[in-house]
């Protein structure tokens, strides 16, 4: 049976377990993020599909499932797998994606690396994707794709089959036409993406980015530009938009633009903060820390988030305020985002020595300023740490949304905490009440974190309280909801998926 909605994402909506020699299909382990977001919509058609990829040995083996059926609390729905080899994994994904687009993406253009790039690989899996969300959709089908690397399967799709309808939502940033067009595939990629009927971003900054893009190498025409929403023009943002373009005309094309920023998932964050097991656990950490102050930085080991930058910051504190040696902590998580990168290794390698420094020149044996975690932390671990951290530092130099920090946000169920935030993270542009910093700035770097560990109660409340409001109210299923509702506007009368 053909399906109504289909979602083109790079990542399957299940986790493979086996058992007993058997593969077993079981739900992600944490219902936190997107892909349960996602997932939620396929209880609004008759028929959902799901279209990601899977590494295989052997492509042509006959004994590969190409298409499997999955029940769970969603409803049924099918999943398209597509098998790619290791070759083409890495090829599509970790040198194309990740080593060309994603520092230009970032503004990184020293860091861009066009040689190793396969542009016929990247090609022909976007083509692979297209050709299986062409065959699960029905006729007039709704397909969404997902993220960057998947450029170009709104082109083909349209191709293909000229009747659905395509929405893509881009869960990077999007940098202006100077950045961009370093990219030698930029027209090609932005034709494909004016296929859509819907192109969705986080922010009015790359939604206006994006048409600065288009109108430099394309004949594209502006049919309607509004005022951004108040909760989406926080003046200490570096990413900030007055007014965004809405609708564009290309060949007769009407594409709509939509910002809608990724939330978290509340609820659930709220509940495990709450949780009996979280409080003795957050009990426990205030117990070991004593007197001092907790800062707790979570992000990836990526030149984007601003690592290094950091852990040179809380050295310089140190220096100049003998007073805060022994008085707090820095307990900094970095979780490598591709161990087999050269980049990322000489990222985490940096980390390490910078740690170290510090530990080493004022570490006692009661007291360790910096704990360096390069493992994941289980989420339920995390929250509690949120929970008993006076301050979150979250400092990108350059990032999309950033989750990290609104997390910290609706975990802080105590209406405590103070959370700095760098205004080159979209969050930013949404959360008012962060102190915010310039992580290019050594003098806004140190005062900013110097200031909210200054902080008194009654201010930190009044800011965590105006936070934690923006983020339940523009959480994961806002930005599920607020991408369809622009569908639905895009299409005018007729059958649609936002709620009513």
């Amino acid at each position: 049976m053909p399906s109504d909605l289909v979602i083109v994402y790079h990542r399957q909506p299940y986790e493979e377990v086996a058992v007993n020699g058997k593969t077993e299909y079981r739900e992600n382990k944490s219902p936190n993020g997107i892909v349960p977001t996602l997932k939620s919509f396929f209880g609004r058609v008759d028929k959902g599909a799901w279209v990601a990829w899977k590494e295989a040995a052997d492509p042509a083996n006959p004994g590969f499932e190409r298409v499997i059926e999955i029940d769970d609390q969603h409803g049924t729905y099918t999943v398209s797998r597509l098998p790619l080899t290791k070759e083409q994994v890495s090829s599509f994904y970790h040198v194309s994606s990740k080593e060309a687009f994603w520092p230009i993406l970032h503004g990184f253009k020293e860091r861009y690396n066009y040689d190793p790039v396969d542009w016929p690989t990247f090609r022909e899996v976007n083509w692979a994707f297209a050709e299986a969300a062409a065959a699960e959709a029905a006729q007039g089908a709704v397909v969404w794709v997902h993220d960057y690397n998947l450029w170009l399967v709104p082109g083909y799709l349209r191709t293909l089959r000229p009747d659905v309808k395509i929405s893509f939502f881009h869960h990077t940033p999007f940098p202006g036409a100077d950045i961009f067009n370093v990219l030698p595939w930029r027209k090609e990629i932005l034709e494909s993406l004016l296929c859509c009927d819907v192109v969705g971003f986080h922010i009015p900054r790359y939604v206006n980015n994006f048409v600065s893009a288009a109108r430099s190498l394309l004949e594209v025409e502006t049919l309607k530009r509004q005022k951004v929403k108040p909760e989406m023009t926080t003046e200490t943002s570096a990413l900030s938009e007055q007014s965004v373009v809405t609708d564009l005309d290309y060949q007769g094309r009407t594409v709509r633009l939509q910002a809608s920023p990724v939330g978290v998932d509340v609820d659930y964050i709220e509940t495990l903060a709450r949780s009996q097991e979280t409080e003795a656990r957050v009990q426990q950490i205030r117990a070991e820390k004593g007197e001092a102050k907790l800062i707790l930085s979570v992000g990836r080991t990526d030149y984007t988030k601003g690592g290094i930058e950091q852990l040179e910051s809380f050295e310089r504190l140190l220096e100049s305020n003998p007073e805060l040696r022994g008085t707090v902590r820095l307990m900094h998580v970095s979780v490598a985002a591709n161990a087999n990168m050269t980049a990322y290794v000489e990222i985490q390698e940096a980390l390490e020595a910078i740690a170290g420094r510090i530990n080493g020149r004022y570490g006692t044996f009661e007291w360790q300023p910096v704990a360096l975690i390069s493992r994941p932390v289980p989420f339920r671990d995390l929250v509690a740490y949120y929970r008993a951290a006076e301050v979150a530092w979250i400092t990108p130099l350059a990032d999309g949304m950033n989750l990290v920090c609104k997390e910290y946000c609706a975990a802080r169920t105590d209406g405590d905490g103070v959370l700095v935030l760098s205004e080159f993270a979209g969050a930013a542009v949404e959360l008012g009440a962060a102190v915010p910093t310039n992580p290019f700035s050594h003098k806004s770097m140190d005062s900013a974190i110097l200031f909210a560990l200054q902080l008194d109660e009654a201010e930190r409340r009044g800011r965590m309280a105006e936070n934690r409001e923006i983020v339940a109210r523009q959480d994961v299923r806002f930005w599920a909801e607020d991408q369809m509702k622009g569908f639905d506007k895009s299409l005018g009368a007729g059958r649609g998926l936002a709620a009513e």
